[in-house]
C-alpha cells in the first residue's frame, strides 16, 4: 500500500509566516519508521501494511498537532494487496515508458 499525505497545523504559523517546523517534525516520524518514503514539495508517500501506514500517519499528524490546536490532513491511497516495491516501481515503469519508441 502506498499512502501520500500531507499534514499541517491549520491556524499556527511561526514568526515567518511558516509551518515548515511542524512539517518537519511530521516528516521526522515518517522517517524515523523506517518504512520505505519519499518527501516533496507537496506529500509524502509511505509504503507499507495498513497499519504500520496508518500508524506513521497518526503518530505524524499527532507531532503537528503539537504546534497549534487544528491539523489539516489530507491523504490518498493506493491499496494493491500483495504488491511491495511500488514507491518506486511506479515510477520506474513511467520512465521506461517515456523513453520507449511505443
Amino acid at each position: 500500500m502506498l499512502v501520500a499525505f500531507s499534514v499541517a497545523p491549520s491556524g499556527a504559523q511561526d514568526e515567518e509566516g511558516s509551518v515548515h517546523n511542524a512539517v518537519a517534525a511530521a516528516v521526522k516520524v515518517v522517517r524515523d519508521s523506517g518504512l520505505p518514503n519519499h518527501t516533496d514539495s507537496m506529500f509524502t508517500t509511505i509504503e507499507g501494511s495498513w497499519d504500520e501506514v496508518f500508524a506513521v500517519v497518526k503518530a505524524a499528524t499527532d507531532a503537528v498537532g503539537a504546534f497549534g490546536p487544528r491539523v489539516s490532513l489530507v491523504l490518498k491511497a493506493d491499496i494493491r494487496p500483495g504488491r511491495t516495491g511500488e514507491l518506486t516501481g511506479k515510477v520506474e515503469r513511467l520512465e521506461a515508458a517515456l523513453t520507449s519508441d511505443a
